[in-house]
This record gives structure tokens, C-alpha cells and sequence, in this order.
């Protein structure tokens, strides 16, 4: 029996009502609707975990904000990766990714459980930082080395002997200590840890004697004494550390450069709306002259660019540390 033309005008009235009652439910309750877990594929007391807890605290002032910070440590950041690639993607669980677990592990490792590019949204660079050479005190002082060049003459003359430490394979932590090897001749046992902050306890404990760290989560051990700055691996000298050189200028290693940067990303799929919102955020966050001046001071430079940007900005470290993997000769199975 074919329906009346009053059915059919219910009908039609009653869907239309219905995307309207949608509609409102939407607008009424808008994103976030819930907590956000913010994933940190490193242990807690690194600069990936200090950064991404700096943002959290900022976006929780937020009227709705929730943003639970899980730290998921192991494999050079690709377990965390790995959780956050195969989530959901309704901007509900996010990576504070890096530039190892971005820009190197893909060239590193022989083998992903994911695609850097492919199964993510980047949302914003949340900050880049150079890395710091530093020294356990005591060896330092023990073999009477106080600059770049007394570490290179010492390893040269004790192969094997110095046991250097990194948040985890894969790491900008661990390349730059590869590519200091290279560069200089030299060889150093590598122990890769889960995160830079139980790195760091051996380090200023003594089992291990050297690190190329990311020097937020190396700052307050340096102003302590705890650890002896030799140098930054970036290209120019950091503001947060005046009068430490480059590695470049303090060894005349002119290519030599490997500082790190982080950033947030969500699982490919996530809604733009939703991406949007958050880099306007988060952006908003670090714009903060509160957060901006804490993180400046420990080392990091804040960032929060467009997901636009960040894209082209991980494609193009992609391609540059693919070429420090294959100099270096660095590989994990």
C-alpha cells in the first residue's frame, strides 16, 4: 500500500527533527567530551614526558579539558607509537611523538608495527631541543677531561671503555652519540634504557660515564653538578647554557649537527575538526608567557605550528636522518 502524502510529510518531518535534536546534542556537548590520554612512548622524567605533562597542566585550565598523560616506554618509542596508531581516531588518545619515533626508527629499525606517515595525523610541533653532551663528574675528573677533545683523545686511547647511555634505540639520544662515533673515530658501548630520566639516575650514579641527552631533562642535573655539560649538539649554541659550545665548534667537526624536536600527533582518520581544535590549543598553550619562558629556560624552544606544516616538517626529517642511519651504519633488528 503506498503511503499517504500526510505519512510521507511525518515522516520526513520526524527525520528532520531528529538531525536538529543531533545537531544540538553536538553543539551541546562538544569536543572533549572526555578525558584525553596524551601517550608518552618514553619513561617519565624525560624531555618528551616534561613537555607533553608542561602542555597537559596548561590545557587542563581549559572549562572541559582533561588530558592524562600514560607513559608507555619501550623499543625506542615504538610501543607507545603502536598503541596510539591503532586507536580509535575520534581525538580521544594522542602521541607525544618524537623526532626517533617520526624521523629515525622507520630508517633504524628493520621492521615497524606501523607507518610514521601513514597511520597518523600530525596535529602541531610542540618544541624542538638540542641535545647536551654530558659527563658523569667523577670520570671526568678521574681522567682529567674537560672538553670535547679530551673525550675524543680518551676514548681513541681506551676503545670500549666508556660506557654511553641513551633514552632507547632509535632515539635523536642515541643517533647523536652514533654519529659523534662516527665522526670522531671512536667507540662507546651503547645502553639504551627506556627514557632518559633511568638513564640519567646511572649517569650521575656512575655505571654509565656518557650521554648525549636532550637537555630539558639534563638542566637541573647540570645546575646541580650532578653532570658535566661539554657541549650542545645543535648547530648553534643554547641561550640555556651560556658559555657551552657546540660539538661542532669545540671538536671542529663542522657536519656535525643532531638536535631533537617533539611533537603531537593522533591516529590517521582523526576528524579535521577535531585536529583543528587541538593545535589551536595547544598552540595557545605554549604561546603562554608562563609555559614559554619555562620551557625556554630549560632548553626547548616552543613551536605549535599548523598540522599542514608539521606534515612537511616530518617529511623532510624523514629524509635527513635516513641518510645520518645509513652514515652512521646504526641498525636494530
Amino acid at each position: 500500500m503506498q503511503p499517504t502524502r500526510r505519512r510521507v510529510v511525518a515522516l520526513l518531518l520526524s527525520a528532520s527533527l531528529g538531525a536538529l535534536a543531533s545537531q544540538a546534542a553536538l553543539a551541546a556537548d562538544p569536543y572533549p567530551a572526555k578525558p584525553i590520554r596524551l601517550v608518552v612512548p618514553f619513561a617519565a622524567g624525560g624531555t618528551t614526558d616534561i613537555l607533553a605533562r608542561a602542555v597537559a597542566a596548561e590545557l587542563a585550565k581549559l572549562p572541559g579539558w582533561n588530558v592524562v598523560v600514560d607513559n608507555k616506554p619501550g623499543a625506542g618509542g615504538n610501543i607507545g607509537a603502536d598503541i596510539v596508531a591503532k586507536a580509535a581516531p575520534d581525538g580521544y588518545t594522542l602521541l607525544m611523538g618524537t623526532v626517533g619515533t617520526h624521523g629515525i626508527n622507520q630508517s633504524l629499525y628493520g621492521k615497524l608495527p606501523f607507518d610514521p606517515i601513514r597511520d597518523f595525523a600530525p596535529i602541531t610541533e610542540v618544541a624542538a631541543v638540542p641535545n647536551v653532551l654530558v659527563l658523569n663528574p667523577a670520570f671526568a675528573q678521574q681522567n682529567k677531561i674537560d672538553s670535547v677533545k679530551d673525550l675524543i683523545a680518551y676514548a681513541r686511547a681506551n676503545p670500549g671503555k666508556i660506557n654511553m647511555a641513551s633514552s632507547g634505540n632509535g632515539t635523536s639520544i642515541h643517533l647523536a652519540g652514533e654519529l659523534f662515533k662516527t665522526q670522531t673515530r671512536t667507540f662507546m658501548v651503547h645502553f639504551p634504557y627506556k627514557g632518559s630520566g633511568p638513564a640519567l639516575t646511572d649517569l650521575a650514579g656512575g655505571t654509565m660515564q656518557v650521554m648525549f641527552d636532550n637537555l630539558p631533562s639534563s638542566m637541573a642535573l647540570i645546575k646541580s653538578g650532578k653532570l658535566k655539560a661539554l657541549a650542545v649538539t645543535s648547530a648553534r649554541p643554547s641561550p640555556a647554557l651560556p658559555g657551552v659550545p657546540t660539538i661542532a665548534q669545540a671538536a671542529g667537526l663542522p657536519q656535525y649537527e643532531a638536535s631533537s624536536w617533539f611533537g603531537m600527533l593522533a591516529p590517521a582518520g582523526t576528524p579535521p575538526e577535531v585536529i583543528q581544535r587541538i593545535q589551536q590549543e595547544v598552540a595557545k598553550a605554549l604561546g603562554a608567557p608562563a609555559v614559554r619562558e619555562r620551557l625556554q629556560a630549560q632548553g626547548a624552544e616552543p613551536v605549535g605550528n599548523t598540522p599542514e606544516q608539521f606534515a612537511a616538517f616530518i617529511r623532510a626529517e624523514t629524509t635527513k636522518w635516513a641518510k645520518v642511519v645509513k652514515d652512521s651504519g646504526a641498525k636494530v633488528d
